[in-house]
């Protein structure tokens, strides 16, 4: 965020969707960006999209100072050990970073539109939302079975 050290330390980097789906895989070897359809098993094993955010969420708040996500960091328990950070959106520039956590995932929605999952402050929930495939994003791995 921002080419700033000390965000990419708290929050990680951000990517565009052609990253995360690269030959050069982004992920280690036995881990893989997850499909849409994967972020629904875990959404719905966390009990659905209007609670799984809080549970995917790190606690505390930027103004605490005990965590990374703005007041009022609604519902979060991180109970899911997931441990989301509100890494924001580069856009060409940067913006949302402390309110909203996006995760891309590998699926994509058009040529031009992929699909990812997002979590604000401001709520429990998680939704699905379809970003142009140049945006840059938090990605997520998960181990292949």
């Amino acid at each position: 965020y921002n080419y700033d050290p000390a965000n990419e330390e708290k929050y990680g980097k951000l990517y565009n969707w052609y990253t995360c789906v690269d030959a050069r895989q982004l992920c280690p070897t036995g881990w893989h960006v997850p499909t849409d359809p994967e972020w629904t098993v875990l959404t719905n094993y966390l009990g659905g999209e209007g609670v799984a955010g809080g549970k995917m969420k790190t606690t505390g708040t930027i103004e605490g100072p005990t965590g990374l996500w703005f007041f009022p960091n609604i519902e979060a328990t991180n109970s899911s050990g997931f441990s989301g950070a509100p890494g924001g959106v580069r856009f060409g520039s940067y913006d949302d970073i402390g309110s909203i956590g996006y995760w891309w995932s590998s699926s994509k929605y058009t040529s031009t539109i992929g699909l990812i999952r997002l979590i604000t402050f401001e709520g429990s929930n998680i939704t699905q939302s379809i970003p142009n495939k140049e945006l840059g994003f938090s990605v997520r791995c998960v181990r292949d079975f």
